[in-house]
């Protein structure tokens, strides 16, 4: 009876997915697959239940087509019969004689238009003969989808499925009793789990596919002649597509005191009935179920956004008439000439169940994923997944991805991008110090240049200046001019040598040096004026390091005479020592007036200064950098000259590398 099962009946259309999850979410047997973010079905544990079809906005998941298949089966000179499904009123709700839809389907080439109902009239006689035995509690086996859940996920409820054909097979059997072996089917309705039900049909197709079919060969409905349903016909099984079709066909009306049946559709309630049946604490009774919210409601449907309430009573209209239009002693001599075709079916169960994970590997994952305590457990469902647990169940499973946690990828997102942010800081950092440190290389080039052309002439002028100075009588009017004139060129060596300590011509003679002590004599070698306290703060006593200690020493004096002369009101200067795993460090730290932002990219340049004419000349902190990249060492500025975005003041960081 069982076609193959393997067949991929729904599957996923890449370029359309968007990663929503709707599809997890509706999925009753959890066979979407989401791998590197793309969500696929996964063949053998779907039960073609269509809901993923339904719930998708971009139409990213289909079924496997037949309307090609239904046009070779026509041009064949076998007698093919379409046995139509007793929900196509609710499909065609636009057409208001139903007999135009058979004159249509008619047009396309069958040679004869079945109803269904007429197997669900015989469906629902046997399922009455069962029940009036009372051997046992069945579960309703005419909806193909809930057999393939129940097979799959409670294989140990196999047994309980009802061992009657679907009203498809029992209208396929009665057919080929009637009209011979030899006829073709084609099953037209709305469900897509028929197209792998049984072998005894030989194509399954959706309304979908038929209307289809109508556009291929140019046919409209509205415009076909009426026809009316071949022999044999049904009665009241026409309600069957919806809640309490098989009760009311059966003439058992719903008591809630005396029935034993528990009516359920649509996905949750029939795995809710179904758990609830495998209880064993529970008071068995019987199951009357649809995997869809009945058959009125499948995803082979057209029109799924018209509601449930408007199709029900579409169809309950349609029954009426159908009901109106059949004599019942007529349809009683019907049933009696089909009364010795053989309904039964078998099932065998396919257990699909994955066995559950550990507490432990459970624990991982949802660890993984950030959630350490009950109150991390959002189960908000943003993942498909209705609760956390179960995400990380499905994550163990090979199911679904970290990613899919709403909060997760959001917190990672967040990260990244802090991330990103503070590398992009680093990289701009290292950019704006690349470029500075190639400026000052070719300025301190120029500088070396300069100071070596002048150094030989300016040596000439000071010593013949110092002849005449000494040849001179003090008294003379010109000892003064003389006395001008050298004391200028010795400042002109000074800025030369200042020039030539800048271009990193002078070599380190590296040494031994505690730091701490380093620090206490470039304190004394400065004047603190009484306003400005200065302390000295060292992670441990003594820090020694390899370095050239005089040419260190000036370092620390240039700078904190610098923070000295930006404390112009009562201030502290720290001296801040520790050593890091490559480097050590020396912070002069101030809380004066800080430094410019315009003003921080020209620091090292020779010979600018903000200090007022006559009292710098701009090549203190040009020296400084050159002394610490002589020890190829690193010096940074952190700096804020506006109160209104915190606290003032400058801090020069000198990091010494240790080898």
């Amino acid at each position: 009876m069982k076609k193959n099962s393997n067949i991929k009946l729904v599957y996923t259309l890449p370029e359309r997915c968007r990663v929503c999850y709707t599809c997890v979410r509706e999925c009753p047997a959890k066979a979407i697959r989401i791998n590197n973010g793309q969500a696929e079905v996964i063949h053998e544990r779907c039960i073609g239940c269509g809901n993923c079809i339904k719930v998708c906005s971009q139409n990213a998941k289909t079924f496997i087509r037949n309307e090609n298949d239904v046009i070779e089966l026509l041009k064949t000179s076998q007698e093919v019969v379409a046995l139509l499904a007793p929900s196509f009123p609710v499909e065609f709700c636009e057409v208001e004689d139903y007999k135009k839809v058979l004159g249509a389907i008619k047009s396309l080439g069958f040679s004869k238009v079945i109803e269904v109902a007429f197997g669900a009239e015989l469906v629902a006689r046997k399922y009455k003969e069962l029940y009036n035995k009372e051997e046992d509690f069945y579960i309703t086996s005419d909806c193909p989808a809930v057999t393939y859940f129940v097979r799959q996920y409670y294989p140990e409820l196999t047994n309980n499925l009802a061992p009657i054909v679907s009203p498809m097979v029992a209208t396929a059997r009665a057919v080929k009793k009637y009209y011979g072996e030899k006829v073709q089917l084609v099953f037209i309705g709305p469900c897509i789990s028929k197209k792998v039900e049984s072998d005894e049909v030989d194509i399954a197709i959706t309304f979908k596919e038929l209307r289809t079919l109508f556009s291929i060969k140019n046919i409209d409905v509205e415009q076909c002649n009426g026809y009316e349903f071949d022999f044999p016909k049904a009665y009241k099984a026409t309600v069957f597509p919806v809640n309490f079709g098989l009760s009311q066909t059966m003439g058992r009306y719903h008591d809630l005191i005396e029935n034993k049946f528990i009516v359920a559709q649509g996905k949750e309630d029939m795995q809710q009935a179904i758990k609830w049946f495998s209880d064993e604490s529970h008071e068995k009774k019987n199951l009357e179920l649809l995997c869809c919210e009945g058959c009125i409601m499948g995803p082979g449907i057209t029109n799924p956004t018209v509601s449930k309430f408007i199709k029900q009573n579409l169809l309950i209209n349609y029954a009426k008439q159908r009901i109106s239009e059949t004599k019942q002693e007529d349809f009683e001599k019907t049933i009696e000439q089909f009364s010795d075709i053989d309904l039964s079916t078998s099932f065998s169960p396919q257990d699909r169940r994955i066995p559950s994970p550990s507490y432990d590997e459970i624990d991982k994952v949802l660890k993984k994923l950030g959630k350490h305590t009950a109150s991390d457990m959002l189960n908000c469902g943003a993942c498909g997944y209705p609760t956390c647990i179960d995400h990380a169940i499905a994550i163990i499973e090979g199911i679904a991805e970290t990613e899919m946690c709403l909060p997760y990828t959001i917190e990672s997102l967040h990260k990244s991008v802090n991330d990103l942010a503070l590398t992009n800081e680093k990289l701009t950092s290292a950019q704006i110090a690349l470029k500075q440190a190639e400026k000052l290389a070719h300025m301190g080039q120029l500088s070396a240049g300069i100071a070596h052309e002048l150094n030989n002439p300016l040596g000439i002028i000071i010593m013949y200046c110092n002849l005449l100075l000494e040849e001179c009588p003090p008294e003379s009017a010109l000892y003064k001019d003389l006395e001008l004139i050298v004391n200028q060129g010795n400042r002109c060596k000074k800025i030369v040598n200042g020039l030539l300590n800048f271009a990193r011509r002078n070599q380190v003679n590296a040494t031994e040096t505690d730091l701490y002590s380093l620090a206490e004599k470039a304190i004394e070698s400065v004047i603190i004026p009484e306003h400005i306290n200065i302390e000295i703060i060292s992670d441990k006593k003594p820090l020694r390091a390899m370095l050239d200690a005089d040419q260190m020493l000036q370092v620390l004096i240039n700078l904190i005479r610098n923070a000295a002369d930006a404390i112009s009101e009562k201030g502290e200067i720290k001296v801040i020592l520790s050593e890091e795993s490559n480097y050590y460090v020396i912070k002069v730290k101030d809380n004066g007036s800080g430094i410019a932002e315009e003003n921080k990219a020209k620091l090292f340049e020779p010979f600018f200064t903000t200090k007022p004419i006559g009292v710098g000349n701009g090549l203190g902190l040009p020296i400084v950098y050159g002394i610490v990249k002589m020890h190829k060492g690193i010096i940074e500025v952190e700096t804020n000259d506006d109160i209104n975005k915190g606290p003032t003041g400058t801090t020069f960081i000198v990091k010494l590398p240790k080898n």
